[in-house]
């Protein structure tokens, strides 16, 4: 129990730092680390493809719509 929710603190932690992040590359790195800490190796594959599609949305949503 103490295990898990020492990791459960460490991940909001990470994902609160990941939220600072201003580029698509920190966002991915954020998030490989994030998930390098939660999941192991996979984790850190499944974290940084995610920290990638949230800055490309983030890029995308901050563009002028024609």
């Amino acid at each position: 129990m103490r295990k898990t929710l020492s990791l459960i603190v460490v991940a909001a932690g990470l994902m609160a730092l990941g939220a600072c992040s201003s580029s698509t590359e920190e966002k991915a790195g954020a998030g490989a680390v994030a998930g390098a800490v939660v999941g192991g190796p996979v984790g850190a594959a499944v974290g940084g493809a995610a920290g990638a599609v949230a800055g490309h949305v983030q890029e995308d949503s901050s563009k002028p719509h024609s």
